[in-house]
C-alpha cells in the first residue's frame, strides 16, 4: 500500500445520499487509489483553481475530489477525499484551505452559491471534466477571475441581507475566506441557504446567526470562541498539522455499516465543535450543562462517555455508569452509544436507567423471598383512595397526600413524624399547620402500612430504600478507607483476607445522568454514594423546562454540589428556528411569568436560546372531527413518506422508518391512530412504548411522554385540544381549591406540548379538533 485515505466529514455525508451501487464503486475505487494513486485507470489530475485538490475517477459519471496532504512516518503519501460527487459538478475553482479559527481543513464549493450571487461577484465556474461540459465542441466558460475579497464588488440590486457588515467582520469571526465575498452579496434568504448548503459548518453557523440578528459580539462569544484554537501564523498554512484537527473517517469496511444506515444515525451522535470543550476536559467534581431541546445535551453526554471510557486503565468490570428516568430512552442511548464506542470500550460502560438500578440495589440487600412487589403510582394512588374512604377523610384528596408522601416524606429521607414537623415544603404550594401535619402523617402511616401488609412497594419507595442501603454502603468504604490510610501511614498494612476486612470501592469511577431534570432526591442520592466525591465523578445534563414528572429537586440539598462548574447551550442544531420559535411560546408565552427551576437554588429561562437552522414554519391544522383529522393526518404522513424515499425537496433519499413520528395527545388514542393508520391510511406503524419500539412500521406512534429524549426529521402532534392539554378534570379540581396545585399542573402540562414539539428536526404538524388547547402559539 502506498497511499493513507481519509474522508472528510462532508464527503462523507455527500455518500450518505448516493445510490448503493455508487457506494460500493466508491469502496473498489478506495482500494486501488491506497494501491497505487498514479494508477491509468484512476486518471488523477489537480484542478486549476487550486494545485493542491485533485480529481481522480470513481466511474464514467462519478469523481472523486482528493487534496493531497503530504507524507506520513512510513514515507506513504496522505490524501483526504474532500467530496463524492457527479462529473457535471467538478469544476477547476474549488479548493480546500485552513480556517484560521479552528485550524481545520475546509473543502470550500462555489457551485452551490447560486448564479445570481456569483453574477454579483463576478465570477463564472469552469467545469474541470470536459465530459462534465456542454455538448462535444463547445468551448467550456472562460472564467472572471473575482475581486480580491478587501475591494467593493459590484452593488447588488436590494439591499444586502447582511448590510452594516464588512469584510473584516466576517474574516474575523472565522468565515471561510472565500465565501466573504459572496457571503456579503447576497440578498435573501434563499440566496443565504444555497451559500451556506456547502459551506464549511463554521461558516454556516456564523452567517445564520448574524442573518437571524445576532450580533458580532454575540456571534464571537457563542459561536466562534468555544471553537477558537489559537493558531499560530505557521500553522495557518500547514495542512498535514490541520489534518490532525480536522474531522475524518479512516476509508475501511466498517465505514459501509454506518453509510448504510443513512445520515439521520450520524446526525443523532454529530458532536458539534463548539460543544467538545465541554466533554474533553477534566472537572474538580459534578459537572451540569444545561439547555434547550436540541442543543445537543444528550449528545454531550454520550460524547462525554466516550472520552472517559477512552481514560480508563486497562482492566474488566464497569466503572463508567450512564443513566436517565425512563426504559425507552435508556434503549435509545445505548443504541447511539453503540455507534460511538469500539466493542470493548461499551463492555466497560453500564447502561441502565435509574429505576432499574435501585431494583439491583435493593435485591443485594434483601434475603430470597423476601423481596416486595413494586407497583406504579396509578395503582398506589388506588390503594390511597380506598384508605380514605374508609377513613371517611374529605378534607385531603388522594393527590394532594400522594405528593406529599412522594416529594417530602420520601424526598427527604423522614423516618419520623418529628422529622416531617420540622420539614421544609418548598414548592409544595398549599401551607399546612402542625395539626395538618399531623393529620396527614396518621393517613399516610396507615396507607404505608397496608403497603407492607401486602407486600408491595412503590418505584418512589424502592428508590428511597435504595438510597439510605447505598449511602450505608458508602460510609463502610469511607471508614474502610480511613483505616487504610492510618495503617499505611505506620507502615502496617493489614492483611486479613477475610471478607470483613476487603477494602470495598465504589460502584462507579464515572457517572454519567442524561435527563436529570426528572429523577427524584432519593435518586440523586442514591447515585451521589454509588460514586466516590471528586475529579470528573458526576456529569449531568438535563433542562427543567422539559420536567414532565413533577420531581423538584435542589441539587446542592442531595449532596450534589454543582456551584461554579455549570454551562449552559444556548445554540439549536436540531430543531429550526420555525419549529423554535413556536414552541418557546408554549413555555414563554408573550406577557406570561412563569418561573423555572435551575436545578440548584436559582431560576432557568431561555433567553439566548436560538437555532442556527431554517425550515418551514410548523403547520397548525383545525379539524372539525376526530375522523377528520385522522384522515389528514394520514394524508399527510403518506407525502412525507413519498418525500423521504425519493429525496423530496432536499434531495437525500432515506429509509422513512424511524425518521417519521405520531406524538398523541391521549394515550386512549394511542390505539385508534394506530389501528386507523394501517387499516385506512394504508401506511405500517411501530408503537412507542417504554420498552422502545415494538414493531418495525415505518411510522412511529406513541404518547408524548414515550417522545422524552428521542428526535425525528418530521413529527405530527394529533389530539392537541383543549380539555385535553390541560386536562379538564385537574383544571376543574384545583381551580378553586388549589391554585397553586393548578398552576403546577398547568406547568407540567406546557413542558410536555414544549417537548414534543421540539422533538421534530425539520418539519412540525399539529392538529386538533374542537377547540385548541390554550397553550398553542397563535
Amino acid at each position: 500500500m502506498t497511499a493513507r485515505l481519509s474522508l472528510y466529514e462532508k464527503a462523507e455525508q455527500e455518500l450518505y445520499k448516493l445510490d448503493r451501487s455508487v457506494k460500493g464503486k466508491f469502496y473498489d475505487f478506495s482500494h486501488r487509489f491506497r494501491q497505487n494513486p498514479d494508477h491509468p485507470g484512476l486518471d488523477l489530475k489537480p484542478l486549476k483553481g487550486d494545485g493542491r485538490v485533485y480529481r481522480a475517477k470513481i466511474d464514467q459519471s462519478y469523481r472523486a475530489l482528493l487534496a493531497k496532504i503530504g507524507l506520513d512516518a512510513a514515507g506513504r503519501e496522505k490524501w483526504l477525499v474532500v467530496a463524492v460527487r457527479h462529473r457535471k459538478h467538478v469544476y477547476e475553482e474549488l479548493s480546500v484551505a485552513i480556517n484560521r479559527i479552528t485550524g481545520e481543513i475546509e473543502f470550500v464549493d462555489l457551485s452551490v452559491v447560486g448564479r445570481s450571487v456569483l453574477q454579483r461577484a463576478g465570477m463564472t465556474l469552469t467545469p474541470a471534466d470536459p465530459e462534465g461540459g456542454g455538448e462535444p465542441g463547445t468551448p467550456a466558460p472562460v472564467p472572471v477571475g473575482p475581486e480580491p475579497a478587501d475591494q467593493a464588488i459590484a452593488p447588488p440590486e436590494a439591499e444586502p441581507l447582511l448590510a452594516g457588515l464588512g469584510v473584516e467582520d466576517l474574516r474575523d469571526l472565522g468565515v471561510a475566506e472565500q465565501l466573504i465575498e459572496f457571503a456579503l452579496a447576497v440578498t435573501e434568504s434563499t440566496e443565504l441557504d444555497a451559500l451556506v448548503s456547502g459551506a464549511p459548518l463554521l461558516t454556516k453557523d456564523i452567517l445564520y446567526g448574524l442573518a437571524a440578528g445576532l450580533s458580532i459580539e454575540d456571534v464571537r462569544k457563542e459561536i466562534t470562541a468555544p471553537v477558537d484554537v489559537a493558531l499560530e501564523e505557521s500553522e495557518r498554512h500547514d495542512l498535514d498539522a490541520a489534518l490532525a484537527r480536522t474531522t475524518v473517517t479512516t476509508v475501511d469496511d466498517a465505514l459501509k455499516d454506518i453509510l448504510e444506515e443513512g445520515d439521520f444515525r450520524a446526525w443523532k451522535v454529530f458532536l458539534h465543535p463548539a460543544q467538545a470543550k465541554l466533554v474533553h476536559r477534566h472537572y474538580s467534581g459534578p459537572f451540569r450543562v444545561s439547555g434547550g431541546p436540541g442543543t445537543g445535551k444528550t449528545i454531550v453526554a454520550l460524547h462525554r462517555v466516550n472520552y472517559l471510557a477512552e481514560q480508563l486503565p486497562p482492566g474488566h468490570g464497569k466503572p463508567i455508569l450512564l443513566t436517565t428516568f425512563t426504559k425507552n430512552l435508556t434503549t435509545d442511548l445505548r443504541a447511539r452509544l453503540s455507534s460511538l464506542l469500539e466493542p470493548e470500550l461499551l463492555a466497560r460502560v453500564d447502561i441502565t436507567h435509574i429505576d432499574q438500578l435501585a431494583a439491583r440495589v435493593l435485591n443485594e440487600n434483601t434475603a430470597a423471598g423476601a423481596g416486595k412487589q413494586r407497583i406504579y403510582d396509578s395503582v398506589a394512588l388506588n390503594n390511597l383512595r380506598q384508605v380514605l374512604l374508609e377513613l371517611d377523610e374529605k378534607r385531603w384528596d388522594a393527590e394532594f397526600l400522594y405528593e406529599e408522601w412522594e416529594q417530602v416524606i420520601l424526598g427527604q429521607s423522614l423516618g419520623t413524624r418529628k422529622a416531617y414537623f420540622d420539614a421544609r415544603r418548598a414548592g409544595r404550594g398549599r401551607s399546612v399547620s402542625r395539626p395538618d401535619r399531623a393529620q396527614i402523617w396518621k393517613i399516610l402511616e396507615q396507607f404505608t402500612t397496608r403497603l407492607d401488609k401486602e407486600g408491595r412497594e412503590t418505584w418512589g419507595q424502592a428508590a428511597e430504600r435504595a438510597a439510605r442501603f447505598e449511602m450505608q454502603r458508602a460510609a463502610k468504604i469511607e471508614q474502610r478507607q480511613g483505616y487504610k490510610d492510618e495503617t499505611d501511614g505506620k507502615n502496617h498494612i493489614h492483611r486479613d483476607d477475610s471478607s470483613g476486612m476487603h477494602y470495598l470501592s465504589h460502584r462507579y469511577r464515572h457517572v454519567v445522568v442524561d435527563e436529570a431534570q426528572d429523577l427524584r432526591p432519593a435518586h440523586w442520592k442514591m447515585l451521589r454514594a454509588m460514586v466516590a466525591p471528586g475529579e470528573d465523578d458526576m456529569f449531568i445534563a438535563g433542562d427543567t423546562h422539559q420536567r414532565i414528572y413533577g420531581q423538584q429537586v435542589t441539587l446542592g440539598t442531595v449532596g450534589v454540589n454543582i456551584r461554579g462548574r455549570a454551562a449552559r447551550l444556548t445554540l439549536s442544531y436540531r430543531t429550526t428556528r420555525e419549529i423554535l420559535s413556536r414552541a418557546i411560546e408554549v413555555v414563554n408565552p408573550k406577557g406570561g411569568q412563569i418561573t423555572f427551576d435551575d436545578l440548584d437554588d436559582g431560576t432557568d429561562n431561555l433567553d439566548g436560546y436560538r437555532s442556527v437552522l431554517r425550515g418551514p414554519a410548523p403547520e397548525l391544522v383545525r379539524c372539525v372531527s376526530w375522523d377528520e383529522e385522522l384522515a389528514r393526518l394520514a394524508v399527510a404522513l403518506r407525502s412525507w413518506r413519498a418525500e423521504l424515499a425519493t429525496g423530496g425537496t432536499d434531495g437525500k433519499v432515506r429509509d422513512p422508518r424511524g425518521n417519521i413520528a405520531v406524538c398523541v395527545a391521549d394515550r386512549d388514542a394511542v390505539n385508534q391512530v394506530m389501528l386507523y393508520l394501517a387499516a385506512e391510511g394504508e401506511l405500517t406503524v411501530a408503537e412507542l412504548t417504554k420498552d422502545g419500539v415494538k414493531g418495525d412500521g415505518d411510522i412511529h406512534v406513541g404518547t408524548m411522554h414515550r417522545f422524552k429524549g428521542l428526535e425525528y426529521q418530521r413529527l405530527a402532534i394529533v389530539g392537541a385540544r383543549d380539555g385535553v392539554i390541560p386536562r379538564a378534570s385537574v383544571v376543574q379540581r384545583y381551580r378553586e381549591t388549589d391554585p397553586r396545585r393548578l398552576a403546577r399542573e398547568e406547568l407540567k402540562a406546557r413542558s410536555l406540548l414544549f417537548v414534543a414539539a421540539t422533538r421534530a428536526r425539520d418539519t412540525l404538524r399539529i392538529s386538533w379538533y374542537g377547540k385548541a388547547s390554550p397553550y398553542l402559539p397563535r
